[in-house]
């Protein structure tokens, strides 16, 4: 399973589906900006076989194809929140924790503010 959601573009996908609802592949393609048509079809096939997103096909002219999350994903998606959370944390200590070298600065590495 961590092998498939940190697959580049996966986590995009899943957090696009969970955060706007069902999308159309077009509308789909256009809020994962950047990905090609080719690999958005390849994620989303795997996503659906491993049971975290719905194909919901409508025989019209043309086509309806619709992709959302299960309540599979949706178990995963409390864990990808609180990750969220984190790395916006972290994001805001980032000049707290590291030195210009990109190491941890003395307060980070013991705790202690001069």
């Amino acid at each position: 399973m961590l092998e498939l959601l940190t697959r580049p573009w996966t986590l995009h996908i899943l957090w696009s589906l969970s955060t706007n609802g069902p999308m159309r592949f077009g509308v789909l393609k256009k809020n994962v900006e950047g990905i090609s048509s080719r690999v958005l079809t390849e994620r989303l096939r795997t996503l659906e076989n491993q049971g975290f997103v719905f194909r919901h096909y409508e025989p019209t002219i043309p086509p309806a194809v619709t992709y959302g999350i299960t309540d599979r994903m949706k178990d995963i998606e409390k864990v990808l929140a609180q990750l969220e959370g984190l790395a916006r944390k972290w994001q805001g200590e980032g000049a707290k924790v590291t030195g210009g070298d990109g190491a941890p600065s003395h307060s980070a590495r013991t705790g202690v503010h001069a």
